[in-house]
């Protein structure tokens, strides 16, 4: 089919290069002059695995390419997907679905033949209905221009995967014609194997907030569990590994650490707040407060701990960061655990030297007064305290013998609980984490 794609983010740019590399006719529409030139290129504008070999060959075979025209893309295309950022307003708890409003409201007065939009972007529940009203109101072909909600469930380091083999098709729709349209569109996927549902616009809506709010509840409770866990010697890794041989909880996302982060939980369970409270039922959803919360209060007790490990004052300490990234496999350092610690003990005097394998320039645009290593060891040069924030595969292949004669003191803080401590404490180093036990 001929489509388009209507932002080229994080999501737009993969959903893109995914559905030419699948044999579509793509136009991404992105009004950013330098990220439009980048993509034109086949260059994503962040960092995403596979996705810079998947966006050159999708370009240079001319399935994809890219433009700031509304008309353009009215004309090119059969189905068009919205695909921009709806972030956390500034002064509120609220999504700003500002992007999205006028994404509908350039397209559609140029929708004068039959068509379909198909909003995948996270909005709070009601958006769709009221972009339904726009079109009706705005779109020459009238009730032919048709509108689907598609939510997308992408991991960042996995987007690639999550695009062109998805674990479950979401659609909300309010008219037959569009329901068969996209069934047809995603008949590959279907027929592979994957689960489509067909629902209403709110129940779409909702899907992928509740998917968070639930991800983000889980990892809440086991990091609520390891300030248990160190109030009573008990170990929240091992408190996990036996929870997770439940099939009715599973092991993932019960990894206690320094909470989550990112541009999509944290506001994605906050707007939730929000929205339930104009829909008066805020009451139901007050536990999702009490989530972000303990997620707040982990940075704070890394903060606690790391002052603690210098000895009570951490002006003059020099501490070494592994990690800036909210996770590995991105540089995204959005609402970033690892970049906030670092920010604090900056702020209480000490003097941090952060590496990250992909997230240094984002890093450094965020919090250019932090100074950045080169790699792994020379964040430690002279370090007081070691600390790993962000689990990149290649700090777990750091052992104690790399860094003899660079740290000033054998100290390390493992904010992911996934170092072996023991390894460290028998080469003489003081090494503790979050929930776990200590021998120190």
């Amino acid at each position: 089919m001929r489509i388009t794609v209507i932002g080229c983010g994080y999501l737009g740019a993969t959903h893109a290069a995914a559905m030419a590399d699948l044999g579509h006719d793509v136009l991404g529409m992105e009004i950013d002059r330098g990220k439009r030139a980048a993509l034109s290129r086949g260059e994503a504008p962040f960092y995403e695995p596979r996705l810079d070999a998947l966006l050159a060959s999708s370009v240079e075979s001319g399935r994809l390419r890219f433009t700031d025209s509304y008309a353009e893309v009215a004309a090119f295309g059969e189905i068009h997907f919205v695909c921009v950022g709806t972030p956390q307003q500034p002064e509120s708890l609220a999504a700003d679905v500002s992007q999205v409003v006028a994404a509908f409201t350039g397209l559609a007065p140029h929708l004068d033949r039959p068509t379909m939009v198909v909003g995948k972007s996270t909005v709070p529940v009601g958006t769709a209905a009221r972009m339904s009203s726009l079109m009706a109101e705005l779109a020459p072909a009238g009730a032919d221009a048709l509108l689907a909600w598609n939510p997308e469930f992408l991991r960042e380091g996995f987007a690639v995967d999550d695009t062109l083999h998805p674990d479950r098709i979401v659609i909300g729709v309010d008219d037959s014609r569009t329901e068969k349209q996209l069934r047809d569109f995603y008949f590959p996927m279907t027929d592979a194997g994957t689960p489509i549902i067909v629902t209403d616009y709110a129940t779409a809506e909702l899907v992928k907030v509740a998917a968070n709010a639930f991800l983000a509840t889980k990892i809440s409770f086991i990091n609520a569990m390891a300030e248990v866990c160190e109030a009573t010697g008990a170990d929240v890794v091992d408190l996990a590994d036996s929870l997770g041989y439940d099939a009715r909880i599973g092991r993932r996302f019960l990894n206690a650490g320094i909470g989550f982060g990112g541009g999509c939980l944290p506001k994605d369970i906050r707007a939730f707040v929000h929205r339930a409270g104009e829909l008066g039922v805020e009451d139901a959803m007050t536990f999702l407060r009490h989530v972000d919360d303990v997620n707040q209060r982990q940075r704070e007790r890394v903060v606690h701990v790391a002052t603690a490990m210098v000895g009570g004052d951490l002006s003059g300490a020099r501490v070494g960061v592994w990690g800036a990234a909210f996770k590995p496999d991105s540089d995204d350092v959005r609402d970033s655990p690892a970049l906030w610690v670092s920010g604090q003990l900056q702020l209480k005097g000490a003097s941090v030297q952060v590496y990250d394998p992909r997230a240094t320039v984002s890093a450094s645009h965020t919090f250019p007064t932090l100074s950045y290593a080169d790699s792994a060891v020379e964040a430690c040069r002279d370090a007081d305290l070691v600390l790993h924030l962000t689990e990149w595969p290649e700090f777990r292949r750091i052992g104690p013998a790399e860094l003899d004669g660079v740290v000033a003191r054998p100290q390390l803080f493992d904010g992911r609980n996934v170092l072996d401590l023991d390894t460290w404490r028998a080469a003489g180093w003081t090494a503790r984490a979050l929930g776990r036990r200590s021998t120190d």
